[in-house]
């Protein structure tokens, strides 16, 4: 992808952040922009770094694995659905999990973790919508996976993530985005061990400007950067 081209859409991306951010009242420094780069090379993904891209996202190992070693200067995220038996290759090389959706794969990371003697940062994925074919925790049962966390004392849980359902028409994702923030801030009342409910990970390319302004701050886009 021609560098020029990449610096536009950048720079338009993060102009509809920030008008998006403005409508729920925040700034477009409080919403971070993670990258998905699963579709691009990695010397296209060292060009969007070098245009000030920090945070990548990525939906397969293996792929994780290669970028994550070819460019260390940046902050990697995993943010696909994530095999217990894979563990060992994403602990250590990510910033954050975005797709803890099961107690035994928390479980792994811990286990793994401990075994490094770190901790891993994670975000529980909820099934907002409800869509068989996708991952996550049902909404109910969010508040006693968090309740149970505090034995796992190598994994941190900082937030939730969900994936609306896709539609030609993004305002109807409203209502998915709404859910999630209002569980966020029934549970972030609470205290529960190695808890803290800082993020919101929600929007991707079709619907991320519904998710900020309904409390996102952190959004997932790749083809509206990377087109």
């Amino acid at each position: 992808m021609e560098r020029e081209k990449l610096q536009q859409n950048i720079k338009h991306l993060s102009q509809r952040i920030e008008k998006a951010a403005k409508k729920s009242g925040r700034s477009r420094e409080d919403i971070a922009l993670i990258a998905v780069s699963k579709n691009i090379d990695v010397q296209t993904a060292a060009i969007a770094a070098d245009l000030g891209i920090k945070d990548f996202g990525e939906n397969r190992v293996q792929e994780l694995k290669v970028k994550a070693d070819a460019l260390p200067g940046v902050r990697w995220h995993m943010i696909g659905r994530l095999q217990t038996n894979k563990v060992k290759d994403v602990v250590g090389r990510t910033v954050l999990i975005h797709s803890l959706d099961r107690w035994r794969l928390a479980e792994a990371l811990n286990k793994r973790a401990a075994f490094a003697g770190i901790e891993v940062p994670a975000l529980l994925q909820v099934n907002i919508a409800g869509e068989e074919q996708k991952a996550g925790l049902d909404p109910a049962d969010v508040k006693s996976f968090l309740e149970s966390v505090g034995q796992l004392e190598n994994l941190r849980i900082y937030g939730l993530m969900t994936i609306a359902p896709y539609t030609e028409v993004p305002e109807e994702t409203r209502p998915v985005f709404r859910q999630l923030w209002e569980l966020r801030e029934t549970l972030r009342i609470r205290d529960y061990a190695n808890v803290e409910l800082r993020y919101l990970s929600m929007g991707m390319s079709n619907d991320f400007e519904i998710a900020i302004e309904e409390g996102a701050n952190l959004v997932r886009v790749g083809t509206a950067l990377f087109k």
